[in-house]
């Protein structure tokens, strides 16, 4: 049964963040609110995990996940990017999009795209996922929170307590959470790839 966190979206209680990250460092699956849509997330180097996203979501290898970064400081750590990319990656961050490029060797090669050797990243705009990367002190894998067979996300915490209490160890709930999930641009070939229009704006990079 899933341990159920009702936390202040502006100013997280830093019991229960601590809460959470240390079930993160035992190993666990949790679900929590972004800037754009709930998502699942785990510890970087936790494969159970991984499968058992895998498992949630239905996904093929060619998935690609996200690390779900506090600054730029820390998402330099695990892709390349160039100045270019930094510039327009900049511009919009924090916010509702994520970014696809070349990976660095921090990364764990389960996490990459089979064949391109990306992974997708993002710094969100949430108070919630900064107080929990911030206690933790590493990125989040993550994936959005969207089950096989249903076009929106999970928006409302109960309801993601009631449909996934025995596949999550813990379901984070700081209110309503959008329905929508970030937009993704690939920079993995140079330039500005839209793959998914969702929440953040795509049209500067059209």
């Amino acid at each position: 049964m899933a341990r159920y966190f009702d936390v202040h979206p502006d100013d997280p209680q830093p019991r229960a963040i601590g809460q959470i990250v240390e079930l993160l460092r035992s190993g666990g699956l949790i679900a929590y609110p972004t800037d754009s849509c709930y998502a699942l997330g785990a510890q970087l180097g936790n494969r159970e995990a991984l499968d058992r996203i895998r498992a949630i979501r239905q996904l093929d290898s060619k998935h690609h996940f996200t690390l779900v970064c506090k600054d730029f400081a820390q998402l330099g750590q695990f892709v390349q990017i160039d100045n270019d990319v930094f510039r327009s990656i900049k511009a919009v961050t924090p916010g509702s999009y994520t970014f696809i490029l070349p990976a660095t060797k921090e990364v764990p090669k389960r996490l990459l795209h089979p064949k391109k050797k990306t992974v997708g990243v993002r710094i969100p705009d949430n108070a919630v996922v900064q107080a929990l990367l911030a206690e933790l002190g590493e990125p989040l894998l993550s994936s959005t929170l969207l089950l096989p067979d249903e076009e929106e996300p999970l928006t409302q915490g109960w309801e993601i307590k009631e449909r996934l209490d025995h596949v999550v160890d813990a379901v984070v709930d700081s209110g309503d959470c959008g329905a929508e999930p970030t937009t993704v641009i690939d920079f993995s070939s140079g330039s500005a790839e839209v793959v998914r229009r969702g929440m953040g704006d795509p049209s500067r990079f059209e």
